[in-house]
């Protein structure tokens, strides 16, 4: 007897794939992952293929052979916008993986990992900053979190340049003194920021190392350095400010819902961050409540998948028990 898949989640971010196939009764059929989806700059049908591969891993692992495999959802880096999931879901269906396409941005993979319904608000702050809420009835909200051209401030690769802007003008005199000026190059190994700048310009240091001096950052702030903790406050207040239009634009500001936080710099939970965090949004959404998403993003992937094919409560139930 074949095996039915009836749902294909698939979580890609920027450095990895998570592909699971789930079975009808919520059970984890297999799993697999594989490399980075980064449509931008292999272009879309190579990103694909990268999908492809763990795809074929995860069916390769099933238990016998396939008799069908129903609804994709795949939750998608780089899909930043409504126009961009269209497209890559119409070249989804083109592969042909199942009867059914769904594809979204991966911030909603997160949301839908941490809350048992589909509705609450997500921030995810890694490299860059984004924010999406949903609720029940199908509606979002969203932003198109492609940097400074949409307004957005944040993430660690942002923090890190701001770090930097305001270290290099404190040792050269244009800026207010920080021990940023010290501790950055000292990361390092440098006794300057004038060497770390030409170190990272003519390539030294490659411009990708610059997410490591976020840490550096935050425990100079938590040293008492005011300009090191004027940048932590400036993204809690805009980590609030995302979350709080989220929660006004779906009607969930007036009653309790999740604002979930996710990403690597929230999650590393630095308390000088998400404690302000919580006590701005205590004024801004006082029936807010906080929490950090420990949950695989493929779980929520794969529960967005749940709520498209309508399956039973206890469907979703037993498929999050598996990642408890």
């Amino acid at each position: 007897m074949g095996v039915n898949v009836s749902v294909v989640a698939v979580d890609a971010g920027n450095s990895k794939t998570d592909v699971a196939l789930i079975g009808e009764d919520g059970t984890v059929l297999s799993t697999a992952r594989g490399g980075g989806f980064q449509p931008p700059y292999v272009g879309v049908e190579a990103a694909l293929d990268v999908l492809a591969g763990a795809l074929d891993e995860a069916l390769a692992a099933l238990p016998g052979p396939v008799d069908s495999v129903g609804h994709v959802s795949a939750c998608l880096a780089n899909a930043d916008l409504p126009v961009e999931e269209a497209e890559l879901a119409e070249a989804l269906e083109a592969r042909g993986w199942g009867t059914s396409v769904q594809v979204r941005n991966d911030t909603f993979a997160i949301l839908r990992a941490g809350v048992d319904e589909p509705r609450g608000v997500a921030v995810v702050c890694g490299a860059g900053i984004n924010c999406v809420g949903m609720v029940p009835d199908g509606r979002t909200a969203r932003f198109p979190a492609i940097g400074r051209i949409s307004g957005d401030w944040g993430g660690g690769a942002g923090l890190a340049e701001e770090a930097l802007w305001f270290a290099a003008r404190a040792e050269d005199g244009r800026g207010e003194p920080t021990e940023l000026a010290r501790v950055l190059p000292g990361h390092f190994g440098l006794d300057s920021m004038y060497a770390l700048i030409e170190a990272l310009h003519r390539g030294t240091i490659p411009l990708t190392r610059r997410h490591e001096l976020t840490p550096v950052l935050f425990a100079t702030a938590v040293a008492g350095d005011p300009v090191a903790g004027a940048l932590v406050e400036r993204l809690a207040q805009e980590v609030v400010a995302m979350a709080s239009v989220a929660l006004t634009r779906l009607g969930l500001l007036e009653e309790e819902a999740p604002v979930l936080l996710g990403g690597s710099v929230l999650a590393a939970r630095h308390p000088q961050l998400n404690d302000r965090i919580a006590e701005l949004l205590a004024v801004r959404a006082p029936k807010a409540v906080v929490r950090v998403v420990s949950e695989p993003p493929v779980l929520g992937a794969a529960l967005l998948g749940l709520d498209v094919t309508g399956a039973a409560p206890e469907v979703h139930r037993r498929l999050r028990a598996q990642y408890a």
